[in-house]
């Protein structure tokens, strides 16, 4: 695990709350050399501490249907890997978006993503369950996103009302 120095840190939390800050923004922000700033990043991206820049997308908002599925996993460690070997195996599948190892009555958390309820549960019946040391699955399909990343996706509207006293 990489140590990291306070403008690092500081550079990586203010990119964490908006990608599209410039180098020349951050040293503004953090008052200090936009070069220093400009080489952390490097370095960051160098070390693959900052891996991606991505947008968060609020996708009830688009008119494209898709389904999220949050799948708990229950599995049998492999002897000399643990649970990495297995991880990985469901990590390659396109459909996977994330994998967790967890603790508490489940080994893995796995969010899959499909354009419906069949592809996903087609997912689960023909490649997850099948793998020898999957014990059992349970899944659970996302019907609404409320928050994600920090970013509130309700559109929250101010109560008006006058208040009341007796």
């Amino acid at each position: 695990m990489t140590e990291l120095d306070d403008l690092k840190l500081k550079v990586l939390e203010l990119l964490k709350e908006d990608a599209r800050r410039t180098p020349t923004l951050l040293a503004t922000m953090l008052g200090v050399d936009e070069q220093d700033v400009r080489k952390s990043i490097r370095e960051l991206e160098d070390q693959h501490v900052i891996v991606k820049y991505a947008a968060v997308v609020n996708w009830d908002k688009v008119d494209d249907e898709k389904v999220t599925a949050l799948i708990e996993v229950q599995i049998t460690p492999e002897r000399g890997r643990g649970f990495e070997g297995i991880a990985e195996r469901i990590y390659l599948y396109p459909q996977v978006k994330s994998v967790y190892l967890m603790s508490g009555a489940y080994d893995l958390l796995v969010e899959v993503e499909g354009r419906n309820l069949r592809e996903v549960a087609n997912f689960v019946s023909e490649k997850l369950s099948p793998i020898d040391s999957v014990l059992s699955t349970k899944t659970n399909f996302t019907l609404k996103k409320y928050k994600q990343d920090g970013i509130i996706f309700e559109d929250h509207q101010d109560d008006n009302r006058l208040m009341i006293s007796p």
